[in-house]
């Protein structure tokens, strides 16, 4: 095996091992492939060059491996890829005094147990307390507790 193939191994190995820390999750089949071809192409170098050319190929093969590792995590291409808006929305906002404990509306879909509901002209979310209710069926407000609206059928 010729140095030039140990160092292909080598860099193969490394480019793997950096897919499975930085895109591939967990302990996957690139990052065990990484590794054995470091291995390999170490034990090689130790075999046919001897100790002194294998111990400066894992050298090297360590310092490159940390080296890469860390220019990675510290690379500029991360803000690229980097989700930098915020979503600000916000799920069933229930303005005060627009709605309270006793009003009544109309389930607009089924509630089974959650769905919306039409009270004065808006839409909300709406719970039951589990029971199943169908829709354009009258329901009251039996409790808002938060962003949570809580409602029963009536008969």
């Amino acid at each position: 095996m010729s140095l030039t193939l140990i160092i292909i191994l080598i860099l193969i190995g490394l480019i793997l091992l950096l897919m499975e820390v930085l895109v591939i999750p967990g302990v996957g089949v690139a990052g065990i492939l990484g590794f054995v071809a470091m291995v390999f192409a170490i034990w090689q170098a130790f075999s046919i060059y001897g100790t002194n050319i294998g111990i400066l190929i894992l050298c090297i093969s360590l310092l490159a491996s940390v080296l890469s590792i860390i220019l990675a995590l510290n690379s500029k291409t991360w803000k690229k890829v980097t989700l930098e808006s915020s979503i600000d929305g916000k799920i069933n906002v229930i303005p005060d005094g627009r709605i309270s404990v006793g009003m009544r509306g109309v389930a607009v879909s089924r509630l089974a147990p959650m769905g919306k509901g039409l009270f004065d002209g808006d839409y909300y979310e709406v719970t039951t307390l589990g029971e199943f209710v169908d829709h354009k069926c009258e329901i009251e407000i039996i409790k808002i507790d938060g962003n949570k609206i809580f409602v029963k059928k009536i008969n």
